[in-house]
């Protein structure tokens, strides 16, 4: 089910929030809203919720058990055992074909017989955002720094709770857990004045900008990657640029407008990131979430920046290649990882030095452009298309060209101009005065209005995949 649907927003969602809103008692509530949100998750698949039903529990068993053992090895047993469920889990549907695929191709290339099946199995979605929500609950009362939730039903509400369980943010259980342990008997209008404003605008984040600039730019172009010529593939890639963003940044938007309907607050997941002067500011600022997972989680233990300088540089490549991996299994992810766990390396190399351009204009702009680089390699279906594609952006290759005219219309360059100037010099909605004039009202359900009107022919959002 997609946040811009009809079914979602004229079905789902109202009787969500009546339910929600209406019940009495945290029980019925919290049942009501567990329930909903596996519907919300089996409406694409309903074999997968099973999958996430054992996965939710078995983290519960396994957070009371750390929480309640004094020993420190039947902890450490513990939590190893459940780390491995997760992430094997995770292994078996994401990564086991790719692995297996790319055993076989070395073998092959190698002289020797590699034979193992491939399981074609369909990718759960949402798996790596639910997995990396639960590993996080479970680390924490390992460390001591959470109390494990009261109750199955309380904890099963906060993996399932369906704004954030497909596509993030990635909400941590310290932060939910007052809220859900004690809930708002009714909805307060400052909640859901800000929700409604989170949601319309990022509805307006992905139909109106990334949805038009999927459709007009990034799609023909990257369908004729390999006729393209230098300017176009410029232009293919700044579109996919500016369409990644809209289409995340938008569903972010949109899952915490539906928290602050709910009564519940999520993290902020974007920042403006386009607008970054160095390439670690960017990861500061985006997809906020997971960049403050990994840091805690895998930069942090891996020692950080506490070592020498070559520690912290293969700290930050393993956690960028993790990262990588993360969002997809294929090399092009791989490579994209590392790509930037190299810029990482190279930018703290450079400030150390005072290599670093004082400018902050000139910083921006080689900061976006390295960015951009590396979305190459993420939208890429293979390294050699990437490799092509660079190779013609540079000019060390040449294309055929007369592509151009596939997305030559007013309405292209109006939406890319458009969304160019909300990335570059416009602040994120958390940034953004909410306007509280009555007329607002109106030109907010205005504007859900006429994106409504592209619900019929609806587009997943582009982090579903991962």
């Amino acid at each position: 089910m997609l946040f811009n649907s009809y079914v979602f927003c004229f079905l789902f969602l109202p009787a969500a929030l009546l339910g929600w809103w209406l019940l009495r008692g945290p029980r019925w509530r919290l049942g009501f809203l567990t329930l909903a949100s596996y519907l919300f998750y089996g409406w694409w698949d309903w074999r997968f919720v099973p999958l996430m039903l054992a996965s939710t529990t078995a983290d519960f068993i396994a957070g009371w058990y750390i929480h309640r053992t004094a020993a420190v090895a039947p902890r450490r047993v513990c939590l190893v055992l459940l780390l491995g469920f997760n992430l094997g889990i995770l292994g078996v549907f994401k990564y086991y074909d790719f692995f297996v695929g790319s055993l076989a191709g070395l073998g092959r290339a190698l002289g020797l017989p590699v034979d193992l099946p491939l399981l074609h199995l369909v990718l759960p979605v949402g798996i790596s955002f639910y997995t990396f929500n639960s590993i996080s609950y479970t680390i924490d009362i390992y460390r001591g720094r959470l109390r494990p939730a009261r109750s199955l039903l309380e904890f099963s509400t906060f993996v399932a709770m369906f704004p954030h369980l497909v596509a993030g943010p990635i909400v941590r259980y310290a932060d939910m857990a007052p809220k859900i342990e004690r809930l708002s008997e009714r909805p307060d209008r400052s909640a859901w004045v800000l929700g409604c404003w989170f949601f319309v605008l990022g509805m307006a984040k992905k139909v109106l900008l990334a949805d038009l600039l999927a459709a007009h730019i990034v799609t023909p172009l990257w369908h004729q990657a390999a006729l393209l010529d230098a300017g176009e593939a410029w232009l293919a890639v700044l579109g996919y640029t500016l369409q990644i963003y809209f289409d995340f940044s938008g569903y972010s938007d949109m899952a915490i407008g539906l928290a602050f309907l709910l009564g519940f607050r999520f993290p902020q997941n974007f920042d403006a990131p386009y607008q970054s002067a160095n390439i670690s500011e960017f990861w500061r600022r985006w997809h906020m979430s997971l960049s403050f997972w990994m840091r805690d989680y895998l930069y942090v233990p891996l020692g950080g920046n506490q070592g020498s300088r070559l520690t912290t540089m293969r700290n930050l490549a393993l956690v960028m290649f993790l990262g990588g991996l993360w969002h997809g299994a294929a090399w092009t992810f791989v490579v994209w990882g590392l790509y930037h766990g190299a810029l990482l390396a190279a930018h703290a190399v450079c400030r150390d030095r005072g290599w670093v351009p004082r400018a902050r204009p000139l910083a921006v702009f080689c900061t976006l452009l390295s960015v951009m680089i590396g979305w190459v390699f993420f939208r890429a279906s293979s390294l050699a298309e990437a490799g092509h594609l660079l190779g013609v952006m540079v000019g060390m290759r040449r294309g055929e060209g007369g592509n151009l005219a596939l997305v030559a219309s007013p309405l292209t360059w109006t939406v890319l101009l458009l969304a160019g100037a909300i990335a570059a010099f416009l602040p994120d909605t958390w940034r953004l005065t909410v306007p509280r004039r009555p007329i607002w009202g109106v030109v907010l359900a205005l504007l859900f209005v006429i994106c409504s009107f592209r619900f019929a022919s609806p587009s997943p959002f582009l982090y579903f995949q991962f």
